[in-house]
């Protein structure tokens, strides 16, 4: 059984259970530790959570933690794929109710991804995923979540001359969400592309409908700290480079990490100044089929290692330990499951020269058709 077919399985299986994924998401309260996501925060989570329906849970879906931030707050993130009931549920909310552009902007995208010979098909694959702004955003607003698409299908690696592919992710995210295609903001991606290494890739693209324009990208696989530099030089980053050195620099003398991620917002006048760190230390490869499994001390060293940040919320880092774990047998009416849970990735955030934020991205993977 493939991947897509253990989905699907899981999907029809989540749909015998009924009710929302507010619902699914309530039966997990037990297992996210208090410090991490408050009480009235969970129930805004869940109050989101309930507009959809529970066969959203087949594919990972997690959260964003601030490990910065005093409050005990949280954004969600879902896995969404074309040709499931979720996305026939997601069509059908955009025709019965035309003011809906969350469902619209997911119809779109998905109908470019399923129309006859798609490009987009051909980089991306079938899937994407929404990003919703919960605890980081103000009480009583409800924004439109990010979109986001991962080349999983073929990788945009540095030197590739792929830009074509970047393009067509590019424009497909735009008119998903209702903007004009901005040649500018097109040259400046391309110029971020450009910029790669030759073993780095693209490893997503994103919008946020709510916020100012700008193109999100995830830019995975640099070597050392000289590659992330000179990458930075070459798109114009208008940051300070020293900055970035600085933190580098601190993480690497505590923690072993292979690999690093940068994350950028491209507008039309060029890169935004606030940039995003990732410290890999785990590679994940879309098509790995352990790409959702953790060993329970990998992220051990980061952790301690961020506990010597000033800025971290140092009660928040046990209890994020404590998410890892080893997978996890449930049982539910339609039968067995079994529950994963992990660290994806750590984002460290800096803007005006300083580190400022430190994110958490952890993910629940429930799978009712594959053994662990």
């Amino acid at each position: 059984m493939n991947t897509d077919q253990a989905v699907a399985q899981t999907q029809s299986r989540l749909a015998k259970e009924g009710g929302s994924m507010g619902d699914l998401l309530g039966h997990f309260r037990n297992r996210i530790s208090p410090v991490l996501i408050g009480d009235r925060q969970w129930e805004r989570i869940l109050e989101c959570a309930a507009e959809f329906p529970a066969t959203i849970g087949a594919l990972p879906f997690g959260f964003e933690l601030p490990l910065h931030e005093p409050k005990r707050v949280a954004d969600l993130g879902v896995s969404l794929a074309s040709g499931t009931g979720t996305a026939a549920f997601f069509r059908d909310r955009a025709w019965f109710d035309p003011t809906d552009e969350t469902a619209k902007a997911i119809t779109r995208l998905f109908g470019q991804m399923d129309a006859e010979g798609s490009p987009l098909r051909e980089i991306v694959g079938h899937k994407m995923m929404l990003e919703f702004d919960i605890g980081s955003a103000p009480d009583g607003e409800r924004p439109h979540p990010g979109i986001f698409v991962r080349p999983a299908e073929r990788p945009i690696v540095g030197g590739a001359g792929q830009l074509a592919d970047v393009d067509a992710v590019v424009d497909a995210l735009v008119s998903c969400v209702g903007w004009e295609r901005n040649e500018a903001q097109g040259k400046h991606v391309q110029r971020a592309y450009l910029a790669q290494p030759e073993d780095a890739r693209l490893d997503a693209f994103g919008v946020f409908p709510s916020r100012s324009r700008a193109i999100r990208l995830a830019v995975m696989g640099f070597r050392t700290q000289g590659e992330v530099c000179a990458f930075l030089e070459a798109t114009g980053w208008p940051g300070q480079i020293p900055a970035v050195e600085t933190v580098l620099a601190r993480f690497k003398e505590q923690v072993k990490f292979d690999r690093t991620g940068v994350y950028l917002d491209v507008r039309d006048d060029g890169l935004g100044p606030t940039l995003g760190l990732a410290l890999i230390v785990k590679q994940r490869y879309t098509n790995d089929s352990r790409y959702w499994l953790d060993g329970l001390n990998d992220w051990d060293p980061l952790l301690e290692a961020l506990g010597q940040e000033d800025l971290v919320v140092q009660e928040k880092l046990p209890a994020l330990a404590g998410w890892v774990s080893k997978p996890t047998p449930i049982f539910a009416k339609s039968g067995r499951y079994v529950l994963l849970r992990g660290i994806h990735h750590i984002k460290l955030v800096i803007s005006e020269g300083q580190l400022r934020k430190a994110k958490a991205y952890v993910f629940m993977v429930l799978s009712g058709a594959v053994p662990f």
